[in-house]
């Protein structure tokens, strides 16, 4: 289990939301001191696949998600408080079965 965030501060908002699958997935990026990023989001119920050009942590804040990592068949479920990788030039599948899932992606070096 990790240790989520609650704030962010010294950061650089970009105000111009990532909006995918017709609004279903939004997030907002995060420019971090010594050039990190991150985005802050939400997923409404469905299914939404997702290719990754960096290495990727999800990591859930609110509501609950089933995620298959492209190339396997197992599915994991992952609550508040949970977080998964994505390795660079892969991808997933992430399903919400009820209530919004909240989520703060890292991108990783």
């Amino acid at each position: 289990m990790s240790s989520l965030p609650t704030q962010f501060t010294g950061v650089t908002v970009i105000t111009k939301a990532n909006v995918y699958f017709g609004g279903k997935v939004v997030s907002h990026t995060l420019l971090l001191p010594g050039g990190a990023k991150k985005t802050l989001g939400l997923i409404y119920a469905g299914s939404y696949h997702f290719g990754t050009d960096d290495a990727e942590r999800m990591e859930i804040t609110a509501g609950a998600c089933k995620v298959t990592l492209d190339g396997q068949t197992t599915v994991a479920s992952y609550a508040a408080g949970t977080f998964f990788d994505v390795p660079a030039k892969n991808g997933f599948t992430i399903e919400v079965a009820g209530d919004i899932c909240e989520y703060i992606c890292s991108f990783l070096p």
